[in-house]
């Protein structure tokens, strides 16, 4: 204690040698002490100097973890294997109310938070999950909670959904709740993040459940005034756990909450549904440009991007020892580590509904998805840098949206200006004949409102395709492009060509037909792959001028 003290308590600059201690724990004492200089510098030093340290004792990890101040432990759960000791566990839990489940606590949580600034989506979930976790309990309590006064028919009795499901339900309503940052407060205030921390903990066998809480967790993490609640709450050693996860959604969903909570080394904010793939954790290797995953309408941020199934099945693929469930996380961060790479989920199908959202279908417009995440990719810094645009399906005309609207817009034109080039795998420039194929079958594959947008020939399609090309003509960006040839199964009697290549061929760059489905264009069999190797070749390409490629 006499030597922590004189050397906490003494100049910054002064040496210890004096002093009749270990020389190993006076180190220890010198490091901690300039987590907390001045500089930012010494700071950033410090900590990795602390994590590059593997011989430090049990003992000198838990007093770490005690005086550890809250801009250290992010730094450190932010450095590539961590030793996990150096943060204190989750504080103990007090025991609920007899009588009082987790799915009641859940159930209270989310009726404690306010109507205002939510859109009619949040209230239909909310009610959606108030309804179903009070089914239980709706005997002895007089009937089922509504939202707003004003209860939504549902069509199922839901008596035997399990509890992990209820949980699931209530989770989600929290996710849209914490995007409305007046609400993030609210959620805190009210013991939010005690009761999602012993969620987490007795459903460590679920791994969405967990995604879903981290989730939240990321969102609050957007407000700075929240980040001294969610340390203390114990989130830092939790996260920094779930970073080094061998899934690749696990550790990304973590990697986001880090970074938004890391306000010393990341300037930029990660808003629901933006993943960094890489850089995961701090890092000494400059950035120097940016590729940006799009999927397609029914595909997601990760699982869109993940490695060909060999034999059609995800399960037996994912046994191999060298299978990859993202090869832009894998593989284009080992080819390029001074890239940022990031991928977008702009599209939240909530599967656990049986009913969906009666706002939903505004929102499928390309003209409100292109909006909604030009805001995103802001917060995220997307435009400061040189960027290469990677997309699949329709996730293509979102690009080509947000760019035509970015130039609308005097504060995007970075964006435009950063623009190097874009991959499109089978992107239906011209739409696609599953509009016109049968009803069944476009809307399995396509809903509603995108059905009338993706007709061939439609006059939007032509309008955006149009004003696209004029824009990258002038602005000289470089394209490539991939082609299906191989007809996808649809269901157990259909195969049909999903986007054809006329309709794959954007009009200007080069198109390259593969002989493969529309589901796996963007999913190389292998990392010597042609597929992979090309893409790779034109980012590289593409931004030879600005990484040194």
């Amino acid at each position: 204690m006499e030597i922590s003290s004189r050397i906490l308590l003494g100049p910054l600059d002064e040496h210890f040698s004096h002093l009749d201690a270990d020389p190993h724990e006076v180190a220890l004492w010198v490091l901690l002490k300039r987590t907390r200089s001045a500089s930012k510098t010494v700071r950033l030093h410090a900590v990795r100097e602390l994590a590059d340290n593997h011989h430090w004792h049990d003992y000198q990890y838990q007093t770490a973890a005690q005086v550890l101040d809250q801009r250290t432990a992010v730094g450190l759960a932010r450095t590539p294997q961590v030793d996990l000791r150096f943060f204190l566990a989750p504080p103990t839990l007090p025991e609920t109310e007899d009588g009082f489940s987790m799915e009641d606590e859940l159930r209270q949580l989310l009726a404690s938070l306010p109507q205002s600034e939510v859109d009619k989506c949040v209230q239909y979930f909310t009610s959606l999950a108030l309804r179903e976790s009070s089914q239980s309990l709706a005997a002895q309590r007089g009937g089922l909670w509504c939202f707003g006064g004003n209860g939504l028919p549902y069509a199922q009795s839901l008596t035997s959904v399990p509890l992990e499901k209820v949980e699931s339900f209530c989770l989600q309503a929290l996710v849209q709740h914490s995007k409305v940052q007046s609400h993030c407060h609210h959620i805190v205030a009210n013991g939010g993040l005690q009761l999602l921390q012993r969620v987490y903990q007795l459903r460590r066998d679920s791994l969405k459940i967990q995604r879903n809480i981290v989730r939240i967790v990321g969102n609050l993490a957007l407000n700075d005034g929240v980040h001294q609640a969610i340390v203390q709450s114990g989130w830092v050693s939790v996260l920094a756990e779930m970073m080094q996860s061998p899934h690749v959604m696990q550790a990304s969903y973590a990697a986001r909450a880090l970074a938004n909570l890391d306000r010393e080394t990341v300037k930029e904010k990660y808003q629901d549904g933006i993943y960094v793939l890489h850089p995961h954790t701090r890092s000494d290797q400059p950035i120097k440009a940016d590729v940006l995953f799009v999927h397609g309408l029914l595909g997601a941020a990760f699982k869109t991007w993940r490695q060909k199934d060999c034999d059609g099945s995800k399960e037996e693929a994912g046994s191999r020892e060298d299978y990859t469930e993202c090869w832009p996380k894998s593989w284009l961060a080992a080819d390029c580590p001074n890239l940022r790479v990031l991928s977008v989920e702009y599209d939240s199908h909530l599967s656990d509904w049986k009913a969906k959202c009666p706002a939903e279908n505004q929102r499928k417009s390309l003209a409100f998805r292109s909006r909604e995440l030009l805001k995103k990719l802001k917060s995220a810094g997307v435009g400061e840098r040189p960027v290469v645009w990677v997309a699949h399906s329709m996730g293509g005309l979102l690009v080509k949206k947000m760019l035509v609207d970015a130039a609308e817009d005097p504060d995007m034109h970075g964006l435009l200006s950063n623009t190097k080039g874009m991959v499109f795998y089978s992107v239906p420039h011209r739409g696609t004949y599953m509009a016109e194929y049968s009803v069944n079958v476009r809307y399995l594959l396509f809903p509603s409102v995108e059905v009338r947008e993706l007709c061939r020939d439609s006059p939007s399609l032509c309008d955006l395709n149009e004003s696209f090309l004029n824009m990258a003509k002038e602005r000289q960006y470089k394209v490539l492009s991939f082609a299906e040839t191989l007809p996808t199964t649809i269901g157990p009697m259909i195969k049909l060509l999903v986007v054809p290549p006329q309709s794959a061929e954007l009009g200007i760059g080069d198109l390259i037909e593969v002989d493969v489905d529309h589901l796996n264009i963007c999913k190389p069999e292998r990392k010597d792959s042609f597929l992979y190797k090309r893409s790779l070749q034109f980012i590289q390409e593409a931004l030879q001028n600005y990484t040194g490629h």
